[in-house]
């Protein structure tokens, strides 16, 4: 089956890079893309995803205070990283 699609210039270059430095076809890389999309497997996790799953993200707890008290939390920690008392 034909299909016909038009993609952005800059997209078209990046396909026609890639073509080269690969030495397949365009047509052979959109179907593989294409198969991994629809395929169910998942694909490469999302900076986000990566994120929240290492802690990044979520990781305060939904203390009320949380953000009134962070410079004195910050502040403290930092001193006692340092053997010094909060000032």
């Amino acid at each position: 089956m034909t299909t016909t699609v038009r993609i952005p210039l800059r997209l078209e270059q990046a396909l026609a890079r890639y073509c080269v430095e690969t030495r397949r076809s365009k047509s052979e890389v959109i179907i593989e893309l294409l198969q991994q999309r629809f395929s169910g497997e998942p694909g490469e996790k999302t900076p986000y995803e990566l994120a929240c799953e290492t802690g990044f993200i979520g990781s305060v707890d939904g203390d009320a205070d949380a953000a009134q008290n962070s410079k004195s939390r910050v502040k403290a920690i930092i001193a006692n990283k340092h053997g010094r008392q909060a000032g």
